[in-house]
């Protein structure tokens, strides 16, 4: 159900099958203003005195124990639940990881990765991806680290709902046809808001992205480097943006892959995304009718789009069942089916033969696809869809207050998908009764003094549309643009050796590619 604003790499669901904030560009909100420079507004260098408020969280020094995953370490960070006002009787207990650098080669420091949501589990995808899947180069050389950001996974997690009350929110009608389903799709939003509010007490006003971005400075002083070294996806590309505007001076090599446009509304952002799921479609579309077993038919995209179209009017009327007692596929599920398979061009084939057979009366296969989006196993459900909003909803004042908001903006959604546009316009309201208020505002991040910056783009992401990576490394003093001419959500690591090579060469060496560089 929550689908316009989550952004998330691949790697947290489809591969083994995740929006966005802001705050003011010449001020932070959030930022205490006990750490800034006054003549410069920055904060000072990595070799300067702290606040004597935040002195004893920079002076940690972790405790590593073996846990998990044989080869990976943990341990537990201590962080201000509120930076303005410290109180350690408050402070959060954040979860971080790592696997020490394996060598040959001299090791370069330490390289923070998050994949995104927000809401992904950092550390769940350091031990299940990068910290065995990244190049190995890259891993001989740097300790490979995590931490789940406040409110997320292991970190002081965000609750809302129970599993029950959770598979009830996402078979909710997220295309109204009257004042009555409005009104249940409304009453659902509330729930869902009073339910986070209830179960997760003070938390909830703090866990902006902001406010992670500070936690990752304490990581950084914890494990003894001077400057961050980082590889952000989806989502993390804001939060290391926002790191970088805070930091500028404590940048090491930063890379943004699938990036956000910060100075984007809530509303823009949620049409645009809109518009990268209706694109990456679009490429499904047209590899389907190619195939013989194309279950949208073999006349044309457009004609595929129809069929799609019918079948979720047909299940709107009438859900399917899916071998779950509990649950039919009715067309919010199918939905949410259809967008996780967008997120990765290896899912195709599995989303033809899951919707074929939905057409032929079981929606069990498109179920599965929109568990693994929901991160729902064995009837529970992870914290990803709970920490999502609740992220959000801090980071960006609400793309619509009311219903009748949405309406008006009903004809631009559709105008930008046809497909998925009502749906999506109507997923953006969960924002509106929200019980905490908006703490960011669009703007631009131009992290002027910090080191050079890698940001990567793909083409046809269907999650972080390609114009915002654009955006992103225009706005940044630093940046370089890298594009993947490709589909799917996020490059690196996805197959193409000229992006790897790429990444690869600037986390080793420190220097990007040529501005403009393009790979396919």
């Amino acid at each position: 159900m929550e689908i316009s604003r989550k952004l998330r790499s691949n790697g947290t669901v489809l591969a083994a099958v995740a929006l966005l904030t802001a705050a003011v560009a010449s001020g932070l909100t959030g930022c205490s203003g006990d750490e800034s420079d006054s003549r410069s507004g920055r904060p000072p260098s990595a070799d300067e005195g702290r606040p004597a408020a935040l002195k004893r969280y920079y002076e940690q020094k972790p405790s590593w124990r073996e846990c998990g995953v044989p080869g990976f370490q943990c341990a537990t960070l201590r962080a201000p639940l509120d930076y303005d006002h410290p109180d350690p009787a408050e402070d959060l207990r954040l979860a971080v990881a790592r696997k020490k650098a394996t060598g040959p080669g001299e090791r370069i420091g330490s390289l923070l990765v998050n994949p995104g949501g927000p809401g992904g589990s950092a550390i769940g995808y350091l031990e299940g991806y990068a910290g065995i899947g990244y190049p190995a180069p890259v891993r001989a050389r740097y300790d490979m680290v995590a931490m789940d950001p406040r409110g997320v996974a292991r970190s002081e997690p965000v609750r809302c709902l129970t599993d029950k009350e959770m598979d009830a929110y996402t078979q909710t009608d997220q295309t109204p046809d009257d004042a009555s389903e409005v009104a249940g799709l409304t009453a659902a939003y509330k729930k869902f808001a009073a339910g986070c509010e209830k179960r997760s007490g003070e938390v909830l006003g703090h866990v902006s992205t902001v406010e992670a971005a500070r936690d990752m400075d304490l990581l950084r002083a914890a494990l003894g480097d001077k400057r961050l070294n980082y590889v952000g996806a989806s989502y993390g590309t804001f939060l290391g943006a926002t790191y970088a505007e805070l930091y500028p001076d404590r940048v090491g090599r930063l890379v943004l892959d699938g990036a956000m446009d910060p100075t984007l509304s809530a509303e823009r952002t949620n049409r645009d995304q809109t518009g990268g799921f209706e694109t990456a479609f679009t490429a499904f579309a047209e590899d389907c009718v190619d195939r013989d077993d194309c279950p949208l038919g073999t006349r044309s995209p457009d004609d595929a789009a129809k069929r799609l179209g019918a079948l979720f009017a047909r299940l709107d009327r009438d859900p399917v069942p899916t071998g779950d007692d509990r649950r039919e596929l009715g067309e919010a599920l199918a939905t949410t089916g259809v967008i996780a398979a967008m997120y990765d061009e290896g899912s195709w084939q599995q989303l033809r033969a899951a919707l074929r057979s939905a057409m032929a009366g079981d929606g069990g296969p498109l179920l599965r696809l929109a568990d693994l989006y929901y991160e729902r196993e064995d009837g529970k459900y992870a914290n990803l869809m709970y920490a999502n909003p609740a992220v959000n909803c801090l980071d960006l004042p609400p793309a619509f207050r009311t219903p009748e908001d949405v309406k008006a903006a009903l004809p631009a959604f559709r105008k930008t998908s046809p497909t998925f546009g009502e749906g999506l316009a109507w997923a953006s309201l969960n924002c509106a009764y929200w019980p905490v208020p908006a703490t960011g505002k669009p703007h631009r991040i131009e992290a002027r003094g910090a080191a050079p910056i890698l940001v990567v783009g793909t083409t046809r992401d269907p999650a972080t549309p390609y114009v915002w990576a654009q955006s992103l490394a225009t706005q940044l003093s630093s940046a370089t643009l890298l594009t993947y001419d490709g589909d799917g959500h996020t490059a690196y690591g996805r197959g193409s050796d000229c992006v790897d090579n790429a990444v690869n060469a600037y986390l080793l060496d420190g220097t990007p590619p040529a501005d403009a560089k393009r790979c396919t």
